[in-house]
């Protein structure tokens, strides 16, 4: 699968040992996890909000919850690497549980993007704007207020 360009920005930007004035030039790497096991696209991620997701599930306290994520986000992952044409390779295991088998779509999701088998993507564009309003508050900015200090 090829990878938008800008998507690539954001992967080489959150990838610490990404170094493009390196002799050893390397190519972006990220992670591509398996999430929620009712998502029906594959997430992928920069090294670098990896490492920030796992370091706050280290952080929880022992019990149920941190065992799951710990198993949905940690043990469900998969490392790869963005290659010279600016293509990855999605394993077979991870095709064949987003029922990836032909056309995909690529989709941002700030630090984050999904991949989406074409026949399940529904484009953001059909979603019911009625659905959105009903929890939206006037100001929706106000939701930041709620972010933990990066």
């Amino acid at each position: 699968m090829s990878i938008p360009a800008d998507f690539r920005r954001v992967l080489e930007a959150g990838d610490p040992d990404w170094d493009p004035t390196s002799k050893d030039h390397t190519n972006p790497s990220f992670v591509m996890v398996y999430g929620h096991p009712t998502n029906e696209y594959l997430e992928c991620m920069t090294v670098d909000a990896m490492e920030r997701l796992e370091n706050r599930i280290d952080a929880m306290k022992a019990g149920p919850r941190k065992k799951m994520l710990s198993r949905i986000y940690s043990s469900g992952s998969v490392n790869a690497v963005v290659d010279e044409t600016g293509r990855i390779v999605i394993p077979a295991k991870l095709r064949a549980r987003y029922g990836i088998t032909g056309e995909t779509y690529a989709v941002a999701n700030l630090n984050t993007f999904q991949i989406w088998s074409a026949d399940r993507y529904v484009p953001t564009d059909a979603v019911d704007e009625d659905d959105l309003m009903e929890d939206l508050p006037e100001d929706p900015m106000e939701w930041l207020d709620e972010a933990e200090e990066v």
